[in-house]
């Protein structure tokens, strides 16, 4: 397989727990005319609830559905999905809500076995950047598509770091601050 995807793009992803701030960073990024891939779990998590009982999604939806192998087999595909058309994309950057590595960072949070099928896309996919939002407290909020309190989105920010640092990544930190702040570092950090 053709592991040179986006020769011509920087591949930024961001990412981080739940209500850290990060798709507000990227559809700011966006409204100033940089190219961002969404996050896809909002979009699964509201038809997965569609379909089964929603009084059964108390906490992360990878632990919620009928059947999470399923689910998170999905949320791999979609992602190598959005990660190849972003190949299309005109520029010379495109940012990502949350990467391949996410997947299987979410399934060792919470305790879900995963084969090397989950693990092997993070080698051949491979990202220019990556930017992690760290939890914050003030601005957590659980809503329909977000279940997790702020300690698990504490936990979920370490096993984050974690396997994008097992899988050979640096990672900046994006510091806390207002949504302008934040989208200046990024674009300073980037040198755009």
């Amino acid at each position: 397989m053709n592991n040179n995807y986006l020769l011509d793009h920087k591949k930024v992803v961001i990412t981080g727990g739940p209500s850290t701030g990060k798709t507000s960073v990227i559809e700011n990024l966006e409204k100033k005319g940089f190219p961002c891939v969404h996050e896809l779990i909002r979009s699964m998590t509201s038809l997965e609830k569609n379909e089964e009982n929603a009084n059964n999604f108390a906490v992360n939806p990878i632990v919620s559905v009928k059947d999470p192998k399923k689910f998170n087999q999905n949320l791999l595909d979609g992602r190598i999905k959005q990660y190849l058309d972003a190949e299309h994309i005109t520029g010379n950057i495109v940012f990502f809500d949350r990467g391949i590595p996410d997947v299987h960072a979410y399934m060792s949070c919470f305790g879900q076995e995963y084969s090397e099928e989950f693990e092997q896309p993070c080698y051949t996919y491979r990202y220019d950047q990556i930017l992690l939002m760290p939890p914050w407290k003030e601005i957590h909020v659980v809503d329909n598509e977000r279940f997790e309190s702020f300690e698990e989105a504490e936990r979920i920010y370490e096993h984050l770091k974690t396997t994008y640092e097992q899988v050979g990544y640096p990672i900046t930190i994006v510091p806390k601050g207002s949504i302008e702040e934040r989208t200046s570092f990024i674009l300073e950090l980037l040198n755009l």
